[in-house]
């Protein structure tokens, strides 16, 4: 009997050892589904969290994306109305890289050597400012530009007439004409940018010249208005002399205008340039 009580109470034991590995592998077993169930539901919260990400870089996109195609829009649509509105003059109307370039003779709109704008050089300022008047948000730089022979009255040197002649389109373009002068700044480039050869008069007349530069849309506009100074923008090229409207102001000694980009003409309207 001794045998059989023993054997009983060991078989007991052996079932209770059992049962208590059964529960600790149990146990174990839903601590690992839970944390696996944790650990789940931290990647999907990752996932919805990417998802969401994903989402709002596609609406961005999209949003660059129209205005991309909005500011291509108004590009040709200045293009056009500029092409129409001066196509009878001798104007030379190019495009490069979103920069739409006016090259407007000297004679057009001043005398020999002179900064004073004629009033067939207002009218056509006029006709440019009131196009410009319905793209607010394009700024635009008014470079001088000279020959290379040297000037012996009234002015120091072509930098001084080249600086007086941008200076005189700015002031009709904003005191007269109503261009913002948030939007506009002035260039002295002298003689240093010509786009033909001085050694003959045609070409002297060719780079006798004031050019009015409509820069690429910014979609930020209110970037490039910080900084201004007295509406001369900080958008002027490098190596480029900006003034601002005060007459006080004078050009640094020593300055010069490498790097200033000089854009070559896709097309010209107008008739040819004629000689001096």
């Amino acid at each position: 009997m001794i045998f059989i009580a023993l054997a009983v109470t060991g078989a007991v034991g052996l079932l209770g050892v059992a049962a208590w590995r059964s529960h600790q592998q149990v146990a174990v077993a839903q601590a690992d589904a839970a944390a696996l169930k944790q650990s789940a539901a931290a990647q999907t919260a990752r996932l919805a969290e990417a998802w969401e990400e994903v989402r709002a870089a596609r609406e961005r996109a999209e949003a660059l994306s129209e205005k991309v195609a909005t500011a291509t829009k108004s590009q040709e649509r200045l293009e056009s109305e500029m092409r129409a509105a001066l196509a009878s003059r001798d104007i030379a109307i190019s495009e490069l890289q979103g920069r739409l370039t006016l090259t407007i003779l000297d004679r057009i709109l001043f005398d020999s050597g002179a900064a004073e704008l004629k009033p067939e050089g207002m009218q056509v300022l006029d006709e440019i400012a009131g196009i410009l008047s319905r793209f607010t948000n394009r700024w635009v730089q008014v470079a001088g530009h000279t020959d290379n022979v040297p000037i012996r009255v009234k002015y120091a040197s072509n930098w001084e007439l080249s600086a007086a002649r941008a200076l005189a389109a700015v002031r009709h373009l904003t005191e007269k004409a109503g261009v913002d002068p948030r939007r506009v700044s002035a260039v002295a480039c002298g003689e240093f940018q010509p786009i033909a050869d001085n050694a003959t008069p045609e070409g002297r007349a060719r780079n006798r010249r004031i050019a009015l530069v409509v820069l690429p849309e910014k979609f930020e506009p209110s970037d490039a208005a910080e900084g201004a100074v007295v509406g001369a923008s900080t958008n002027a090229p490098t190596g480029a002399i900006p003034l601002s409207l005060e007459p006080s102001k004078t050009i640094p000694a020593g300055a010069t205008n490498e790097g200033v980009p000089t854009l070559e003409p896709r097309e010209v309207e107008g008739r040819d340039l004629p000689s001096p």
